[in-house]
């Protein structure tokens, strides 16, 4: 195993958030990089490049992590909740479900993937800010929890849901007013989000919805942002929560459900210090389990929604090197095969990452680089100033931690088609996305006849 790198897996193998790589990184014979005992730059020429590698070992503990903790440090109920808009796949449906978690989903092609992967619909509930008829009615009619994120969602239910039918199952979203340090993107427990109702808001929505024969509110959710690494806010959150929860019941709603939502950082470079999975847990469920016992309250089933944690670090993404050119005094610029439509974080986000060759990983660098991708676009840049041995084209470079977002944020830019997805474990390949080929991009295209008649 990787013990001196900057890749190293980790402290905790089992809190894979705190890890740069996947669990199961270790070296071959030849100091080359095997995951889920699979050599990457042989995954490379089997499946071609750009290649998002998912580790199932990494995702199990990672569930496994998040399914003990909560048993351990919560004396109620509990259900945790993948937020697949991290990773969504037919696969990923069904593993997490094999693993006792609930699905969360914020469209209709989200949900359909979490049914066909297997997940019942009393596990799993609906996100949006706003959310179409459609979408509504798919929920609605699978038994899916809905979360009502503003009157809008109200105001279309009750006339969706038919008269005299069962009433849809609701959780109330409410923006708790808590301010964490992340990118501004992805804070959305502040007061100026598009996310939920104000606070100010919640008991003439609760009084509200006391006399609707169409609705049955079931839970309440707020979530304060992506990507921490603090824990107070999270206990500043269930604080706000219990006194929610408190006047939910006071006015007659049987609120059982309280939902925390996720947010747990992850370890994308050597400097970043996100808290375990289990410390994490353990603040939340003694947070709430204390709000709620100084005011009396029955403990609620706590549901959290990790996403990222689950899933970033079980990721890697493989490249091949291609063209360079090198800026006397200034900058070499490295070329890989794919970029901003596999990984659009870094043009987004100014994300960080980690990388090195797949077949070279502990070699001394020899140069330090900006690695871009073959995008027309000059802000396509993956990593900035990293430190390289001598890169040779066709070289297989390994990016780490890039479960999370990559393939949920893919698109087709300069019309480039998105990458094949393989699951690795003991030694064994699956694929789980097949590759877009160009023909594939011209599906949809409509040529209008009269243009075929000027051909």
């Amino acid at each position: 195993m990787m013990s001196s790198s900057p890749y190293e897996p980790g402290r905790d193998p089992l809190s894979p958030n705190c890890n740069l790589a996947p669990i199961t990184t270790e070296l071959d014979a030849q100091s080359r990089l095997i995951v889920g005992g699979c050599q990457l730059s042989e995954l490379a020429e089997c499946y071609g490049t750009p290649l998002y590698v998912l580790d199932e070992a990494t995702l199990r503990a990672a569930c496994q992590s998040y399914r003990g903790a909560l048993q351990r440090h919560y004396p109620g109920p509990s259900l945790p909740i993948y937020a697949s808009k991290a990773n969504s796949s037919l696969m990923m449906s069904s593993l997490v479900a094999s693993e006792g978690f609930g699905l969360d989903v914020v469209s209709a092609g989200e949900l359909l993937t979490a049914l066909k992967g297997g997940v019942p619909g009393d596990c799993i509930v609906l996100h949006g800010n706003n959310k179409s008829d459609q979408e509504l009615l798919l929920a609605y009619r699978n038994g899916v929890t809905i979360v009502a994120d503003n009157q809008h969602d109200l105001d279309r239910l009750s006339q969706l849901v038919p008269v005299g039918a069962d009433p849809a199952k609701l959780m109330l979203r409410f923006t708790p007013g808590i301010e964490c340090h992340t990118h501004e993107y992805i804070r959305t427990g502040h007061l100026d989000s598009k996310f939920g109702f104000d606070p100010d808001q919640l008991e003439s929505v609760l009084n509200q919805l006391l006399g609707c024969r169409w609705a049955r509110l079931t839970g309440l959710h707020a979530h304060i942002g992506s990507q921490i690494f603090e824990l107070e806010p999270h206990q500043d959150l269930a604080d706000v929560m219990a006194g929610a929860l408190q006047l939910a019941r006071r006015l007659g709603h049987p609120v059982m459900d309280l939902n925390v939502g996720g947010g747990l950082g992850v370890r994308y470079v050597s400097s970043d210090d996100p808290p375990s999975i289990d410390n994490w847990v353990k603040v939340v469920a003694e947070a709430v389990n204390q709000a709620c016992r100084s005011r009396n309250l029955d403990l609620p089933r706590l549901m959290c929604e990790p996403g990222r944690s689950l899933v970033a670090a079980a990721g890697v993404t493989l490249y091949r090197v291609g063209s360079r050119k090198t800026i006397p005094g200034l900058r070499t610029y490295l070329s890989v095969d794919g970029g901003m439509s596999d990984n659009p974080r870094p043009i987004t986000y100014q994300s960080l990452y980690t990388a090195c060759l797949a077949d070279r990983p502990l070699a001394s660098p020899d140069e330090t680089i900006t690695l871009v991708g073959k995008h027309c676009e000059s802000g396509d840049v993956l990593l900035k100033d990293l430190a390289l041995p001598y890169a040779s084209s066709g070289d297989v470079l390994v990016v780490f931690a890039t479960g999370a977002y990559n393939v949920s944020m893919s698109s087709n830019y300069n019309r480039i088609p998105r990458p094949a997805a393989v699951l690795v474990h003991s030694g064994h390949s699956e694929l789980v996305q097949r590759r877009e080929q160009p023909e594939d991009l011209l599906r949809y295209d409509v040529m209008p006849e009269r243009f075929l008649a000027l051909g």
